[in-house]
């Protein structure tokens, strides 16, 4: 498992070694959320979420990272995200790491295949336009397990519609976990986010905006709802 981490980490880099300067397109955001709520999971309380993101021909990653500013024992979060689009097309690997799992000190460089703190997921999408398919599975690292008590192999897979309302972004998303895991505490086939989120870019100057979001999410499996709101900041 260590290897293949390697492997991915060292193919972000070299593609960026490999690129010029004036080829890569470079982002930074940053969120700040009432609360941290995650394919219809909670995951914190009021988090600060920083974002990197690079993209070259095609090939594209991200850094992301998240803290807890209500709670500062809320889990700590650095994901690595490479990928590859073409066309509506898009596929991916990625890096989570959290400050808890099978590692009780929290080591980032802790790689054992069963006292990791990370989780390497693939991922493979499609956006046509009207609607984009995406699916995601845990493939090593500290995943749950199935009610078997076997590693669940835990998979999440979603459809996203956009579409416009009163001058406003929104995105309509239904989530749903195909088989049993504890890592998004299924006992079998389950809807676990079903969110409608609206986006409004606030004007500051002629120049500079800045975009405003609020998001209902239920998720029907735990039973539960979430209201969430935030702001971006980007550049």
């Amino acid at each position: 498992m260590k290897k293949l981490y390697l492997v991915c980490l060292a193919t972000m880099f070299a593609v960026s070694v490999r690129s010029q300067a004036n080829d890569v397109d470079v982002s930074l955001s940053m969120e700040v959320v009432n609360d941290y709520i995650w394919r219809g999971q909670d995951l914190g309380e009021v988090s600060l979420q920083p974002s990197l993101d690079l993209s070259f021909r095609g090939f594209y990653g991200n850094v992301l990272g998240n803290i807890g500013l209500s709670d500062l024992s809320d889990t700590k979060e650095v994901d690595i995200t490479v990928g590859y689009k073409t066309g509506g097309l898009n596929i991916g690997v990625s890096d989570w790491w959290f400050s808890r799992g099978g590692d009780p000190q929290g080591r980032y460089f802790k790689y054992d295949a069963h006292t990791t703190n990370h989780i390497l997921e693939a991922n493979i999408g499609y956006d046509f336009g009207v609607v984009g398919f995406q699916w995601y599975t845990n493939i090593a690292g500290n995943d749950g397990v199935n009610n078997d008590g076997k590693r669940a192999y835990s998979s999440y897979a979603e459809a996203n519609v956009p579409f416009k309302v009163c001058k406003l972004d929104w995105l309509a998303t239904a989530g749903v976990v195909p088989t049993a895991t504890t890592y998004y505490g299924t006992t079998g086939f389950a809807v676990t986010n079903l969110t409608i989120k609206a986006v409004k870019e606030i004007s500051v100057t002629e120049r500079f905006s800045i975009p405003v979001f609020a998001a209902i999410t239920a998720n029907p499996c735990s039973q539960k709802a979430y209201f969430v709101f935030g702001v971006k900041l980007r550049h």
